[in-house]
């Protein structure tokens, strides 16, 4: 996958939870009204553990991590490939 690919996917996903943090902050006043009409007031999701949101992200570091090294090993196939071709004539 080329740099531009690479780079395209890193801002989709960052995209991609700027709207999910959006779409929850927009219905978060729905969500309150809902629950004093319904009597569940009390009852709210629990936060994201610490545990959680550093498993959250050592993933997505080992999926950045995982692009780079394809970069890299592409990027070195093409050299040695070139130095092949080259030594060859």
């Amino acid at each position: 996958m080329n740099k531009h690919f690479e780079d395209a996917r890193y801002y989709l996903s960052r995209a991609t939870e700027h709207a999910k943090e959006g779409v929850l902050e927009e219905l978060d006043p729905l969500e309150e009204r809902f629950r004093e009409l319904t009597g569940n007031e009390d009852e709210e999701e629990p936060e994201p553990s610490r545990l959680q949101k550093l498993q959250d992200d050592l993933a997505e570091l080992e999926e950045r991590a995982e692009g780079e090294a394809k970069t890299a090993i592409q990027d070195a196939r093409e050299r040695i490939r070139r130095y092949r071709g080259d030594s060859d004539e």
